[in-house]
């Protein structure tokens, strides 16, 4: 690439919606609104995160500390952070802190900032995860209250396609929905619900059993699977949406488990290709998002070798009927954000199987340099696939309008 203006404009298939406080309150029905997830102001008495566990204490109304916005649901008490929307500040001046909607960017939840921040940021498009629902909604899933619960995740759907992706986006944002894990019948009722109005993604957790639920090597999930595989919902799994991410022990600190954030993509996909899941659900596509891509071809290699040497003893030569190699390329997306080295090694990762994201508006993000970080990292990349990854691969695969939007044509100002 020899100019910035030869970087085509980017389609982000990970970036992060803060919802606004009114998304329950407007949608549940009026019984369960003094129940159902709200904001309240108070002081933050404590926070920690050590060894992938996040931990704060809400003060009293009058204590000491610093106020905070928090998600009040259940016996649930979870603050607006600094990590969940860290954009605009420097990285030294990122810490594990409270916050109220004042002092984040209004990008963060307000449609119209959102798309100027993507502007900022040669961004046309974008794919946005949850926050306080958390990456695979685990909040609705840890609830008591059932009925609630998915009164929940089908509300916090309906704002994602009608408000946060509606009219006002002109098809710039992607819808992502979630559902209820705690059953796949209802979950593929939910898949198909949301498929009726275009929707393409859904949520999932990378490692079900860590929230308590069965794996995919049983046939529990198989309503849920097929749901996806005859809509052509890609299942979308988040670093974190296991709701433990990767540590050495407890007194580890943030900065190991944010070395080895991709751990457990790594461990998700050897599962889904060891499953048989994919020769049983032929147009099953998944993605992992955030969790980069240069460790898949020696994952690949490996996972190859064992199917080829062990496949007898090992469990799988029944139902993994070809190479994992060969799943991985017909149905599993890498996305990365900052991956000099797996940019390197992309042949053995296949161009198809890639996608680029910005992370907006996480600590980690590439915000508002993505344009300048891939045109760094894919310089020695032909035009054709650079021009791919960065939007190609996510116009097939979430079924986008040829000029890269969602549902709708309207030209992008």
């Amino acid at each position: 690439m020899e100019t910035h203006e030869t970087l085509p404009q980017i389609i982000s298939v990970d970036d992060h919606a803060v919802e606004p406080p009114e998304v329950w309150q407007d949608r549940l029905p009026a019984k369960y609104r003094d129940t159902g997830p709200r904001i309240v102001r108070a002081p933050l008495k404590e926070m920690t995160f050590v060894g992938g566990k996040f931990a704060p204490k809400m003060g009293a109304p009058g204590d000491d500390g610093p106020l905070a916005d928090w998600w009040v649901y259940e016996d649930l008490h979870r603050p607006l952070t600094r990590l969940d929307t860290a954009v605009g500040y420097s990285r030294d001046e990122i810490r594990l802190e409270g916050i109220t909607y004042e002092q984040m960017r209004p990008g963060s939840f307000s449609v119209p900032e959102r798309l100027a921040d993507m502007d900022v940021n040669h961004v046309q498009s974008a794919l946005c995860f949850p926050t306080f629902p958390r990456f695979c909604g685990q909040t609705f899933t840890e609830a008591k209250d059932r009925e609630l619960g998915l009164l929940g995740v089908r509300a916090y759907n309906d704002w994602m396609v009608e408000e946060w992706c509606g009219p006002q986006s002109r098809g710039r944002l992607i819808p992502l929905t979630l559902v209820p894990l705690w059953d796949p019948e209802l979950a593929a009722a939910e898949v198909r619900r949301n498929a009726a109005r275009g929707v393409r993604a859904v949520c999932f957790s990378e490692i079900p059993p860590h929230l308590g639920l069965p794996s995919i090597h049983t046939d529990h999930w198989d309503p849920f699977l097929r749901a996806c595989d005859e809509t052509g919902t890609v299942i979308a799994m988040h670093i974190g949406s296991s709701s433990k991410m990767p540590s050495t022990s407890a007194d580890a600190p943030p900065a190991v488990g944010s070395t080895i954030t991709f751990a457990n993509c790594c461990f998700s996909m050897v599962d889904w290709l060891m499953s048989g899941t994919f020769d049983r659900f032929p147009n099953l596509r998944i993605m992992y998002a955030e969790g980069q891509i240069g460790w898949i071809p020696y994952i690949l290699e490996r996972a190859d070798t064992v199917w080829e040497e062990n496949r007898a003893w090992g469990g799988v030569a029944d139902k993994v009927l070809r190479p994992p190699s060969e799943l991985f390329t017909d149905h599993v997306h890498g996305c990365f954000f900052d991956d000099a080295s797996g940019l390197r090694n992309l042949d053995a990762i296949g161009v198809g199987n890639v996608l680029y994201e910005t992370d907006y508006p996480h600590s980690d993000s590439t915000w508002p340099r993505s344009r300048q970080v891939a045109e760094e990292q894919m310089g020695h990349l032909p035009g054709e696939v650079v021009e791919r990854l960065v939007r190609g691969n996510a116009i097939e695969l979430l079924g986008l309008t040829g000029e890269g939007l969602w549902g709708v044509s309207a030209p992008v100002s």
